[in-house]
């Protein structure tokens, strides 16, 4: 089951929780649920996105929103792993790129994050992947980044549907809650309502995060 937004939210995937207790949408009635999706080798995800989403986590945890973090994996699948999400979880390490950055702009402490991540934090599911390619999953995929796909003119779909093929042949690794979230990158963000519909999916930071979250409590 693929995720649509005004539609009841599909439950995400995780292989692992490495910190807090296991959970997911449709056990989190009457709270609106944050989950900040991440890989552990992104610079900007541990610039903005974290900082916001614990942020966001100290302002309104008693207010009845729930902040979870999932660390995904669609590049880099030697850095983005369960072992660096724990290194992180237990002590602030981080690795690579993430690494390398934070340093350039000293905001690390003694190599490691100056800040505690401190929602649950899970490993999204990864499946090895065969090679094969359906048609259906390439228009899933599609239809996730462009809803209006469609009414495109037709040379322009085969050539979009050629290079989400060529794309996804070369995945070693199906990431299954970024890919049934439709997601383009990280950060990217899920938004869930209290009655668990699923009302937004943004990727990068919007920005407007926070307005959302107030609006869905006035509701």
């Amino acid at each position: 089951m693929s995720a649509i937004i005004g539609q009841k939210a599909p439950n995400f995937e995780v292989s692992d929780w490495v910190q807090g207790a296991p959970t997911n949408f449709d056990q989190e009635k009457d709270h609106i649920v944050l989950v900040e999706v991440f890989q552990v080798n992104c610079p900007g995800c541990f610039m903005h996105a974290l900082p916001e989403a614990i942020s966001i986590y100290n302002k309104y945890k008693d207010d009845g929103v729930r902040v979870i973090g999932i660390a995904t994996a669609f590049e880099d699948y030697d850095k983005n792993t369960l072992d660096n999400l724990k290194m992180l979880a237990e002590t602030g390490e981080v690795v690579g790129e993430t690494k390398n950055a934070l340093s350039m702009y000293g905001q690390l402490q003694n190599g490691k994050l100056a800040y505690k991540i401190p929602f649950p934090l899970a490993m999204d599911k990864l499946a090895k992947t065969d090679g094969k390619v359906s048609e259906d999953k390439i228009l899933q995929f599609i239809y996730g980044q462009i809803p209006e796909f469609d009414s495109q003119p037709e040379e322009y779909r085969k050539q979009i549907i050629q290079r989400v093929r060529d794309y996804m042949k070369t995945k070693e690794y199906s990431a299954e809650t970024f890919e049934k979230f439709a997601l383009q990158g990280t950060p990217s963000m899920i938004l869930v309502d209290r009655k668990g519909i699923l009302r937004d999916v943004s990727f990068g930071q919007s920005g407007n995060v926070e307005a959302m979250i107030q609006k869905l409590l006035n509701e």
